[in-house]
């Protein structure tokens, strides 16, 4: 007898996985695109492929190929899905877009096409979203977020930066194992980046605008076969861009704020040190030290109540 579908929802323990269901012809209230990105995966999409259709028998399923020069286009065809194909490489966030452009769905399931992400979680997914939720991202457990030790530390701190900037609790910013429905994505497509950290974006950006944002805990993704390819040095600018993308985006106020608070703070303590400890002979003097911490507080607050408002701008809903 097939285990029923568990649902976690989106206060559930991080280091609990959802249950994981063997039911793969579920039935949904909506139609579902599956949206999966590719460059030169012809070796394994096939596979991939095949194995979402056995949860999602009646999806679409759109392959975007962003200029590959191997047989990623024709392995998809091979299974059934629908190929869109870019003239030149674009990078992952921009194959992603075009997937969003052209779904004929009303959710789009996003998935990598090398087989890392267990469909079995699906019905988990697709379940939530069901309940009412605008977007369900499938988090990984904390020892599972990346394959080397500083991507997991990397990861911890975008999670613990991002739900600091929208208020609210939000996990694994990086997986990209996430349904949405289409609708409310297009809203906010014109923000995500081509490159790299489309995931990240797209949480934030739902979180802040008030969407319903889930997360089903899963085990992780597995790993491919070889060595990562990423690199330390590569990794530390990756997350430094995201992250000062995510303070300029989201809620610069949060962060300019505090640095102002600091340096008026340093500024009053270097005039009191200069007042009591080093120059009490000349009264009331104000060193340079603290006059440019002042003005410094001034002007980075001032800076970040402008940028506040332009980031309040973005999330003006269009008729």
């Amino acid at each position: 007898m097939s285990p029923e579908i568990v649902l976690a929802p989106q206060h559930a323990s991080e280091s609990t996985p959802a249950v994981v269901a063997d039911q793969p012809d579920t039935k949904y209230p909506f139609l579902v695109s599956v949206v999966i990105p590719a460059y030169n995966e012809g070796h394994g999409i096939a596979q991939a492929l095949q194995a979402v259709r056995e949860y999602l028998p009646d999806a679409e399923l759109l392959v975007i190929d962003d200029a590959s020069s191997d047989d990623t286009a024709e392995q998809a065809r091979s299974v059934g899905a629908r190929v869109l194909r870019h003239p030149l490489n674009k990078g992952n966030g921009a194959a992603v877009k075009t997937g969003l452009r052209n779904a004929t769905g009303e959710v789009v399931l996003l998935m990598d096409a090398d087989g890392q992400m267990d469909p079995a979680y699906i019905p988990a997914l697709l379940g939530q979203l069901a309940q009412g939720y605008d977007m369900v991202v499938g988090a990984r457990s904390p020892g599972t977020q990346g394959d080397t030790l500083v991507r997991r530390l990397g990861n911890r701190a975008l999670d613990w930066l991002g739900s600091y900037l929208v208020e609210m609790p939000v996990r694994d910013l990086t997986s990209g194992y996430r349904a949405i429905r289409r609708e409310v994505i297009l809203e906010f497509i014109h923000l995500l980046p081509n490159r790299y950290s489309y995931p990240t974006t797209s949480t934030l950006a739902l979180a802040k605008a008030g969407y319903s944002v889930g997360f089903v805990p899963i085990t992780g993704q597995r790993r491919r076969s070889g060595r990562s390819g990423q690199k330390l040095f590569r990794n530390g600018i990756k997350f430094g861009l995201i992250i000062l993308r995510m303070i300029s985006l989201f809620a610069p106020l949060r962060v300019y704020f505090p640095v102002a608070l600091i340096m008026f703070g340093l500024g009053a303590l270097s005039f009191l040190l200069n007042l009591l400890v080093f120059e009490p002979e000349r009264g009331l003097y104000i060193p340079n030290s603290a006059l440019g911490l002042f003005v410094g507080s001034i002007i980075v607050f001032m800076f970040g109540l402008l940028a506040e408002q332009i980031a309040a701008l973005r999330f003006m809903r269009r008729d």
